[in-house]
């Protein structure tokens, strides 16, 4: 009976796997500044988390396939685009783990890799910023009607419209903020770290 014989492209080089997570691992401690080992999974993280009902995997989860070096399954998650930036776990965490940070870093990687499960989210994100870099500020009628229709959502909370208009919750017309070109060049320093971080 002879031995089967295993096709050279179906092999997986382990050494090199290892090499590339324990790159990426390296890479997001560098990027956002927290060491990954200081996690000690106590979950006080995911208890508190108010949007982990919606997550694929807790925020302790995602820290423990951080430190496993789990690359692909972590950038191809939900979570990393849910978390909100509440500080809540920040906030709890007994040995003062920025989760935040760490979410961030994993979803500029994410962008960079094309990974965007939560397209909407991405799509508020950009327009959010959009709106800040041309005005100073948000100006929101903008950014709803730009979501709505990018998000082919044209008519999501029409209804609600006018009562926001008539309670002056929302202008018609951008406000600008005095020095715009103040915000702007934030936005341009920050365009340039991001190039010599090497983020598109």
């Amino acid at each position: 009976m002879g031995s089967k014989t295993v096709k050279k492209s179906n092999l997986v080089n382990i050494s090199t796997l290892f090499t590339e997570s324990r790159s990426f691992v390296a890479m997001v401690r560098q990027e956002s500044g927290v060491d990954e080992k200081d996690c000690y999974q106590c979950g006080k993280c995911s208890a508190g988390c108010p949007l982990a009902f919606d997550m694929d995997y807790m925020p302790r989860e995602i820290m423990r396939m951080l430190q496993l070096g789990m690359v692909d399954d972590i950038l191809h998650s939900h979570t990393i685009w849910l978390c909100s930036h509440c500080i809540t776990c920040y906030s709890r965490c007994p040995r003062s783990v920025d989760l935040p940070r760490i979410m961030d870093t994993l979803r500029l990687e994410a962008i960079k890799r094309g990974h965007a499960p939560e397209k909407q989210i991405k799509l508020f994100g950009d327009l959010f910023l959009w709106s800040v870099r041309q005005f100073g500020r948000v100006f929101e009628m903008g950014l709803i009607m730009g979501f709505n229709l990018k998000s082919g959502q044209f008519f999501k909370d029409i209804m609600l419209g006018p009562a926001m208009l008539l309670n002056r919750k929302i202008s018609l017309l951008p406000h600008k903020i005095a020095d715009g070109g103040a915000v702007k060049e934030i936005f341009d320093r920050t365009k340039e770290m991001e190039r010599e971080g090497g983020h598109s």
